[in-house]
């Protein structure tokens, strides 16, 4: 098994091919869905649900190490509060 990157290099690797490779393909039709990328080889999962975005990225990467979990259209994974990020004071 591949010895895993530091958290910081996978965050800026994942953001990278998010922005370079799978916005143009989601934002449109997956606002608020899950994507699940493997920053090794690039492929890529998105779903309704986190488990599943995961499941679909390891069917087609089974030994992905380095995986960065995204929300089409927002800025974090998930929020605590009742409040959005922005709205926040």
């Amino acid at each position: 098994m591949a010895e895993s990157r530091p958290a910081e290099e996978i965050a800026r690797l994942g953001d990278e091919i998010y922005e370079r490779v799978v916005r143009s393909q989601v934002e449109r039709d997956h606002e608020g869905e899950y994507v699940a990328i493997d920053v090794e080889s690039g492929c890529w999962a998105v779903a309704e649900d986190l488990r599943e975005a995961s499941r679909g990225l390891r069917a087609q990467q089974p030994e992905a190490v380095d995986v960065w979990l995204l929300r089409v259209g927002h800025r974090t994974l998930h929020h605590m509060g009742g409040r959005p990020l922005g709205r926040a004071g």
